[in-house]
């Protein structure tokens, strides 16, 4: 049902909590099952508690009722940057990062301070864009030893500087936006016509933007995803992100389940670097990144926008 289709692992890990936890249960989860993905960490403070400034976003409040928010993070993780000091994640929790990358896997910057890009950034300015950014390239390399080769934004949030400093800085790719294939960003006037840095955006809904909806329940998700991963038009790249505070906790069986349906089915399960490489046997359009909203989340998220044709 799904020979020829390529689906890639992009594991967002946003807390300490799921560093520690969710982390290394996946990466044995992973092993088992025979299939490979790519992490994504945020290695400066776990501020989680702030995110709760976003109650006054539309949709925000719903979102936490429908995933159990309290049930998923913890009330600890929930009290960091508000009421506790937030913990530098790429500090207590490098021995778990490092764990990943020794046991095989793909590891890429996901933040700094996921909380602060998050909210932020869409309107941030270059100078505060570097300064985050960058803040989020020298911790990655103290707990790894090296330089990301790849970038996925927290939230989905990102703005022309912040494609630009992909390019400046050397990654091979990014994983910033929600769309449905791989394409190259159109960048501002002045800073060239697109960047050299292509987008592989996330292809699929995510298990916290289904659950809840229509009654879907963690029983059902998986089925949900796979129909969708399957449905006639699908393109034979797909990118599904999970993350570790979910689908490597208590959602571990409902994700198990359907990483045996994909497998399965003759997917091939693998990592970002992959999805790159395969992306990279054509040319890619250029596109542009918007703002819009996706069904299931809150705010507006960078999504892959119409193409653009190319300057004379």
């Amino acid at each position: 049902m799904l020979e020829g289709v390529t689906i890639g692992l992009k594991v967002d890990v946003d807390t300490l909590r799921g560093t520690r936890e969710g982390v290394p249960a996946l990466v044995a989860l992973f092993k088992r099952l025979g299939v490979d993905a790519t992490f994504y960490f945020s290695v400066g403070p776990d501020h989680t508690g702030r995110a709760m400034r976003r109650v006054f976003r539309p949709g925000f409040a719903q979102k936490v009722a429908r995933t159990s928010v309290l049930k998923h993070y913890g009330l600890k993780t929930l009290l960091y940057g508000v009421l506790l000091p937030g913990p530098d994640i790429g500090r207590d929790g490098g021995a778990e990062m490092r764990g990943a990358h020794s046991a095989g896997f793909e590891v890429g910057l996901h933040s700094y301070d996921h909380v602060r890009w998050q909210d932020f950034v869409a309107d941030a300015s270059p100078e505060w864009t570097r300064r985050e950014f960058e803040r989020g390239l020298a911790a990655f390399e103290n707990v790894f030893g090296f330089a990301p080769q790849s970038h996925a934004a927290a939230g989905w949030q990102i703005n022309a500087a912040g494609l630009e400093l992909e390019c400046e800085h050397g990654l091979l790719y990014a994983s910033d936006t929600r769309g449905t294939s791989p394409f190259l960003p159109q960048l501002p006037p002045g800073a060239g016509f697109a960047a050299l840095c292509p987008q592989l955006p996330t292809t699929l809904p995510t298990f916290d933007e289904v659950l809840g909806v229509d009654g879907m329940d963690e029983h059902r998700v998986a089925g949900e995803i796979f129909a969708r991963s399957a449905a006639t038009a699908r393109p034979p790249l797909q990118v599904f992100t999970l993350h570790a505070e979910l689908e490597g906790m208590l959602l571990r069986g409902a994700f198990e389940e359907l990483l045996v349906r994909w497998r399965d089915a003759g997917a091939q399960i693998t990592r970002m670097a992959a999805v790159h490489a395969l992306a990279m046997h054509g040319p890619l359009p250029v596109q542009r990144v918007d703002l819009a909203q996706i069904p299931g989340r809150s705010g507006r998220l960078a999504v892959q926008g119409a193409r653009v044709a190319a300057p004379a």
